[in-house]
Parts: structure tokens; sequence; C-alpha cells
């Protein structure tokens, strides 16, 4: 990893490679699989790796936006591998996972579906050989095709997680090839179609509190009951500038005042990732879900 982190950070971030580090290492590499974890340089990596858990990303390394926070190759993907879904069930099965966090990077390319049929047989594999497993998936906007979502839906994952990134206002510097009001609308599909929906946020791009207020109520307003706040940490030189880095205090307030809009669960800190504890999330909620 390049990432400097700021010192409020540094004493929480714990690099050790344990015994479970090694093992989810294993199934990761004998599976060919690829996980947002090393992709997009997550801090988090050495702690949820050390706990076996790893957030596995289908479809290749390669995503055919460039988004200016996000450290993972772009360019002409030339990924072809349908017997990934079947991989990726199997790491699933040798991890012992009771949750996993399935992402993508953004296949733009695939005209027919944009991703969506690996997407749906994923989810099926990893139910046919992990009953007991639940599913949470984070996905790109799929162009907002009705066909690529109801594929996805129709799967009938635990959880359904697409990301607004950022505040409203700033997400064309963001994520200049995605649109914001286009991932709030995939998020309201995936609510009416009725599934539990989760979202996130950086913050420290440029907005202010109450433009993180305001993206939480817009997410909250449509019914998405998760939300996640994290400090963007800038991945490299040549990506998106860090503007600030919000306090403790701050990412507190965040939470509290999400309770009070009604969320089922806040996570917010400063190294909080889309999938960061989402074993303990899903175990929160699916639980009171039944």
């Amino acid at each position: 990893m390049t990432m400097v982190f700021p010192r409020h950070l540094k004493p929480k971030i714990q690099i050790h490679f344990g015994e479970k580090y090694r093992s989810t290492q294993s199934a990761v590499i004998e599976g060919h699989l690829n996980t947002v974890c090393e992709e997009a340089r997550c801090p988090n990596v050495f702690e949820c790796w050390n706990l076996g858990i790893a957030t596995l990303m289908i479809l290749g390394d390669t995503c055919t936006r460039a988004c200016g926070f996000c450290s993972i190759k772009t360019g002409k993907p030339t990924w072809n591998d349908p017997d990934e879904p079947k991989r990726t069930a199997e790491a699933v099965l040798k991890m012992g996972l009771q949750h996993v966090v399935i992402t993508s990077v953004d296949r733009d390319d695939l005209k027919d579906d944009y991703g969506s049929t690996i997407w749906a047989k994923t989810i099926q594999s990893i139910r046919k050989l992990n009953p007991d497993c639940t599913i949470e998936i984070l996905t790109p906007d799929f162009k907002n095709s009705p066909k690529a979502l109801n594929r996805v839906f129709n799967a009938k994952p635990d959880i359904f997680s697409h990301n607004l990134e950022c505040a409203e206002f700033i997400s064309r510097d963001v994520r200049s090839q995605a649109d914001w009001n286009t991932s709030l609308d995939v998020l309201r599909q995936s609510v009416e179609y009725g599934l539990l929906t989760k979202t996130g946020m950086m913050v420290g791009l440029g907005e202010s509190f109450e433009h993180v207020l305001e993206t939480m109520e817009q997410a909250s307003d449509i019914g998405v009951k998760i939300f996640t706040i994290g400090q963007y940490l800038q991945p490299t030189k040549t990506h998106l500038p860090v503007s600030r880095y919000v306090s403790d205090d701050e990412f507190d307030m965040y939470k509290k005042e999400g309770l009070k809009m009604g969320f089922r669960v806040i996570e917010s800190g400063p190294l909080v990732r889309s999938s960061y504890h989402a074993d303990q999330q899903a175990k929160l909620i699916l639980k009171e879900e039944k």
C-alpha cells in the first residue's frame, strides 16, 4: 500500500499476518479470485482478513470507469471467465463464511447485460453451496438497465448495496462517468423490489456537514436502511486530494443524526468502508427482519 495516513488514524490500523489472514489469502489465491480489499487498497485489509473475512470482486480486475477516488485498475477489460461464480462459491465455503460481501468492477463494455448475468449466477452458486451463508452485494449501477437490475434482484441477495459515494454537488468531480441521480434511482428500485438496501459515502472531498446530512436524508427518504460514512484517503498522488480530515466527534454526530432519520444501521468512522463490519451489521438487521 502506498497510502499515507493522517496521524490520528495510525493507531487504529493493526498490520498483522495471522493464521486466519494466511488462510483467507490462500482461499483467494487458489480460487484465482480478486478482492476489493487488495485492489482498492483498503486500510482494513489486515483486520478483516485476520477475521477470515474478504470482499470478493467478480468480473475481473479492470474497470471501464476511472473514478477520481478509486485505485482499481481502469482500461479495456479482457475478462472472460464463466466458471467464476462456481469458484467464488467454493472460496466462500473454504473460508467458512456466515456472511459474504461480493462486489465488482463496472463493466460498461458488456452491452448485453453489463455483467448482471454473472452477478446472478454468483449469488445462486453461493446460495447452493453455502445455504446458511447470508449474501450482501455491492453492485455498479448497470447503466440503470431495468433488465440487468431485475436479473440481479431476482437472485434475491439478502442485502443489496450500491454506493452514492459522495454528496451530489461534487459527484461529477468524484466520478465523472457516473450519475448521482442514477445511483439514487438504483437504490429506490431495490427498495421497491423489497430488498434490504444499503448505501454509503466518503467524506473529506469538499462537502460540508450539511451536505452529508442532506445526502443521508435523501437515502433515508427512499427507504435505504443501512448507511456507511468513512474518511476519504487519497490512494496515490494521481487521485483526488483530501480536502479535510473529519474528526471523531463529527463522525459520531453523523451516527446520531442518522439514527434519528430512521436508518436501522449507521456505520460512521474514519476507517469505515462499504463492507466494514458488514457481517455484524447483517447479523443484527437480518435477525430483526425474521
